[in-house]
Order: structure tokens, then sequence, then C-alpha cells
């Protein structure tokens, strides 16, 4: 950290500074929570235990709902700002929601993975539990959580987008680009991890296809892990 701290302040360069304010971002400890509880999700198997690929795509697409997020409320906030209006209560109100929403959701989310897991649901429909884990463990809901986990700022974060980032995006000539920049790198630990586990998964993916029941056993504790550090986030916020 003081490393990168160092080199931010010796920046002279926009889009190098935005990717430190994203790698700083990414090491602070509320968005490097949320990266950890994204790795576990996206490392769950999506149905084929040999498909490493599978778990690169979701955490592609994982960084790609980051960068939505961040681009268009970026690019927002910086046309704001050179039409010359006040985005003090945008940034207050984005800051205060997404904090408060992000404990609930993680426990929503991580209850949801449960029943999936348990819950058969039969009859006329035919739709069962396993088809519902299967579609949450399905790709798209890895951009759902980077979209979610973008928009929720925590005090650390908060600072680095609207009191450096949007302000510095704002004044330079990339500015519309920077905060794409500044999201490829908040995304980049999950996104690094993905690509070691794809090899991993592929190198051993003969092995894992016998291991059904500890895949079983990780889902679980993923969704375990999403309800407890949704409770956890809630009792910060609330309590």
């Amino acid at each position: 950290m003081d490393f990168l701290n160092q080199l931010l302040d010796s920046s002279q360069v926009p889009t190098f500074t935005a990717f430190l304010l994203g790698l700083l971002t990414a090491l602070s400890p509320c968005p490097l929570a949320t990266n950890v509880t994204a790795i576990g999700y996206i490392s769950r198997n999506g149905g084929d235990a040999t498909n490493g690929y599978a778990v690169l795509w979701r955490g592609v697409l994982y960084t790609l709902g980051r960068i939505m997020a961040y681009t268009v409320l970026g690019a927002i906030l910086i046309f704001a700002i050179r039409e010359g209006t006040d985005t003090f209560k945008l940034q207050q109100f984005v800051s205060e929601w997404g904090e408060r929403l992000l404990g609930p959701a993680l426990v929503v989310v991580g209850i949801l993975m449960l029943l999936a897991e348990f819950v058969e649901i039969g009859g006329k429909f035919g739709f069962k539990g396993g088809r519902l884990a299967d579609k949450q463990r399905g790709a798209w809901g890895s951009m759902v959580l980077g979209l979610l986990f973008a928009l929720t700022f925590c005090p650390t974060s908060g600072l680095l987008y609207f009191g450096m980032l949007i302000p510095m995006s704002a004044e330079s000539s990339a500015g519309y680009l920077l905060p794409l920049v500044y999201a490829v790198a908040t995304a980049l630990p999950v996104l690094l991890v993905a690509w070691l586990l794809a090899y991993s998964v592929n190198s051993i993916g003969k092995v894992m296809g016998k291991i059904s029941a500890f895949q079983k056993w990780f889902n679980r504790l993923v969704a375990l892990v999403f309800v407890g550090v949704g409770i956890y986030y809630s009792a910060m916020i609330f309590l």
C-alpha cells in the first residue's frame, strides 16, 4: 500500500493515476472483502468441473460488471461537473444507499444459493432446485455481482472515486476513459485469481470431476460466506 501511495504521489499521467487509484481501492478493507467474496462465487462449479475456462469467463464478466457501474456513473458525474452542476447530493446518495444495500443484498444472495442446493420445487411447472443452482452458478450472475459490489462505496473507496478520480477525470482530456481504467484495476485481483483458477482447474479437472461431494460442500461454504459477510456489513451500518 505504501509503495502504491508513493507511485500515486509521483504520477503525472492521468491514466496511470486512475489505475493506481483502482488498485488502492481493490486493496482497501471493504472492497477487498467483496473481492474475496466474489472469488469464492466465481470459483464455484458451473456444472462442469473440468471447464476451468468457465471460471475465467465469470471473472471477465465480473470485471465487465464493475466497468459498467463505474463508467456509467463516472460519465454522468464528469458531464455534470463540466456543465457546472453540483454533484455532491448525487455522490452522497450513491455512497449512502450503496453502503446500506450491500449487507442485505449479500444475505439474500447467500440464502438463495443455499436454497438452490437444498430445495426442490416439483409439480406442473417442472422447476427444480438443481436448475436454479445451475442458473445461479451461471456466468451472468458474476456480472450482476460486479455491478452490485462496484456501487457499494465505503468511506475509503468513496474518497478515492468521488474525491480523487472524478475531479481529475473532469479536468482531463481523457476524462471518460479514466473510470474504465479505474474499474479494471479494482477487479484485477479477481481477474488474476480467475485466470490462475482456469489453468489449475483444467490441470486437475479429472480429479475434481470425481469429488462432487467436495464441490457441494464448497458451494454451501461460499453461500455461508455471503450470509456472514452480509450480516457483518449490516451490523456495521445499522447498529
